[in-house]
């Protein structure tokens, strides 16, 4: 398994993020292209036109030996045009490229014909969730993966890895086999650990099943903790944003703060023991320090674990 990382985070610019990643041992970029990230390391309306800055951004990576392990399109496709728009650009990009896996998430649909609020179910009462969720999966959901299946395809996209992020239709292993029987074998999962830990799952567990399955096609090296103080009484769905961290009943944290070296050494073991010989990438999110101390404190407990 290789040290990877999701550039968005790195508040350095396109060359100064690469020099750091070499300093860092890092071997493997995932680089945003836009939705959901602000895609400071990669423009993509640029790299599509001109083969030329293609070849001058590829060569930045080429000259240091870094490798571009995936690009990341994180959006709503299911509820929003422009997000669905992107995720395509980003599907030719990666043909243009040569890459062959993308990162993103499974994006949520609106709960009923007519509605443009994307809506996630997580109980089964009162009666009205299961005709919501009837409606996602089978008119709203798979029809437009299916598509988005075939764009990719034509691309020559081979693996498409959806996040278990919470507010998305795929938010755990249950849900991406759903899809992916659905809609077949081009759609596995991104296992990010910090999702699992505050939605009360296991992630060595959801390695070893999705890697039996062969679904495991990427790894986020991401931590998350309970915060006992506010979690404790009042459990840990919150909707408080993630800059109020000192109110919140879970935090992102960085790599080692929420879960230590010896349970990521037990994760990376068991996902390796379950077939994964892909890439470890982190993804950095902690509020609570800044940002490039965080990198390197989560880079330390990665590298300590691989």
């Amino acid at each position: 398994m290789r040290l990877a990382i999701k550039t968005c985070t790195l508040d350095l610019p396109y060359e100064e993020m690469l020099d750091f990643c070499v300093r860092e041992g890092i071997q493997a970029l995932e680089i945003g292209t836009g939705n959901w990230s602000s895609a400071p390391h990669a423009d993509l309306e640029g790299l599509l036109a001109s083969a030329a800055a293609r070849e001058r951004w590829l060569d930045a990576q080429r000259r240091r030996g870094l490798d571009l392990c995936a690009l990341n399109c994180s959006g709503n496709p299911l509820a929003y045009e422009r997000d669905w728009e992107v995720t395509a650009k980003t599907f030719r990009l990666a043909e243009l490229l040569g890459v062959k896996k993308i990162v993103m998430m499974s994006g949520l649909p609106a709960g009923c014909p007519g509605d443009r609020t994307p809506v996630w179910i997580t109980a089964s009462w009162p009666p009205e969730t299961q005709a919501v969720l009837d409606y996602q999966w089978n008119e709203a959901a798979i029809p437009r993966w299916r598509e988005l299946v075939r764009l990719a395809a034509e691309c020559g996209v081979e693996r498409i890895a959806l996040e278990n992020h919470g507010m998305q239709l795929v938010y755990n292993p249950e849900t991406l086999l759903r899809l992916r029987a659905a809609v077949g074998p081009l759609v596995g999962m991104n296992l990010d650990p910090s999702q699992l830990f505050w939605m009360g799952g296991d992630p060595i567990e959801a390695a070893r099943v999705l890697g039996e399955r062969g679904v495991l096609y990427h790894i986020h090296g991401k931590d998350s903790r309970p915060e006992r103080r506010m979690s404790g009484p009042n459990g840990m769905l919150d909707t408080k944003p993630i800059g109020a961290f000192r109110e919140r009943a879970w935090n992102y944290v960085a790599v080692g703060s929420g879960h230590g070296p010896q349970w990521w050494r037990e994760f990376f073991s068991a996902a390796r023991m379950s077939g994964y010989d892909g890439d470890v990438a982190l993804e950095m999110e902690d509020m609570t320090m800044p940002m490039l101390d965080g990198h390197l404190a989560s880079l330390r407990t990665l590298r300590d674990a691989l």
